[in-house]
């Protein structure tokens, strides 16, 4: 397999003039008769599955990857992880491989063995124009990786605020903000966006993510997103989804308040403002107003429209 091999080593270097020498020979060999000389296997693959053309895809250039299309390459070529050269362009953000690769048809929703399709990792490593490229070509923002996350999942995991708010201007994440079945039901997904964005302290995303209409009393089996943010220590956002009006009573299959849960917590200092916080909302009351109420005669009175929420201590 020398030839292959020097073809595999010349794209990973990024020595587009030795690929280019070994590729032009598959050109000449088109133009004899078949059979008569041996030709190169441009789909070669490593032990790791790996083909020239995710070498190009993962570390090339626009030059390499487009040499290797034109010479026929497989476009959507699997490795031993059944990661195709697409998946690798969209992990790097290379949005000019990603329009190249879409361009020569490769698949957008065809998922890798542990079940991510490339917008999971546009959306994770947070790279805007790619993902967007990627949900223009008609990439299922909706689609579940093993872990039983989505693309929008992993942006709000990981504080991906620009690709969160592309993610939430598809139509076709509204039912992911809806959610399915009741709050408390067994068949509840394991984590949310809104749970994911309160345990890794993401304000920003939490914010969006409200805005955007999802529930903020949507639990899990191990609870609300107040439970999550008491649970990881993260005082700011318990702060947000208590000023927000989420539900700080609700229980989780356990039977557990987040205060409950803060009170399992070592005495740190922010265990500490979380269950202060946590019982100050406890013993209150939130209402919301029926109607608008406005004092003229008062610039300093109450002033209050309907559908507001009122905390009463």
């Amino acid at each position: 397999m020398g030839k292959e091999q020097d073809l595999l080593v010349a794209v990973k270097s990024g020595d587009l003039l030795l690929a280019h020498k070994l590729l032009s020979k598959v050109k000449c060999n088109k133009t004899k008769l078949l059979g008569s000389t041996k030709r190169l296997n441009i789909n070669y693959q490593d032990s790791d599955g790996f083909s020239a053309l995710h070498h190009a895809a993962l570390t090339g250039t626009v030059e390499l990857l487009s040499l290797l299309l034109e010479a026929q390459a497989t476009v959507d070529i699997k490795d031993i992880n059944g990661m195709r050269p697409l998946h690798y362009a969209a992990w790097q953000g290379k949005a000019d491989s990603v329009l190249l690769l879409l361009r020569a048809g490769a698949s957008v929703n065809s998922p890798s063995h542990d079940g991510q399709i490339p917008l999971h990792l546009s959306a994770q490593y947070g790279h805007y124009e790619v993902s967007e490229m990627l949900l223009q070509h008609q990439s299922n923002p909706c689609l579940m990786n093993k872990a039983k996350k989505t693309p929008l999942d992993l942006a709000c995991e990981f504080g991906r605020v620009k690709v969160t708010q592309l993610l939430l201007s598809s139509n076709m994440v509204a039912a992911l903000l809806e959610g399915e079945g009741g709050n408390n039901s067994l068949d509840s997904p394991s984590t949310t966006p809104l749970h994911l964005a309160a345990r890794n302290g993401h304000k920003d995303i939490i914010k969006l993510l409200l805005k955007a209409g999802i529930d903020i009393n949507r639990a899990t089996k191990a609870g609300t997103s107040l439970h999550e943010a008491a649970l990881y220590g993260k005082t700011d956002v318990v702060r947000l989804l208590l000023d927000a009006g989420i539900n700080v009573n609700m229980r989780n299959t356990y039977n557990q308040t987040a205060l409950d849960i803060v009170n399992q917590f070592t005495t740190s200092t922010a265990s500490r403002e979380i269950k202060q916080l946590l019982r100050e909302a406890s013993s209150s009351l939130q209402v919301r107003a029926v109607k608008d109420y406005w004092n003229l005669h008062d610039p300093t009175a109450l002033n209050l429209r309907a559908g507001d929420l009122i905390m009463v201590l």
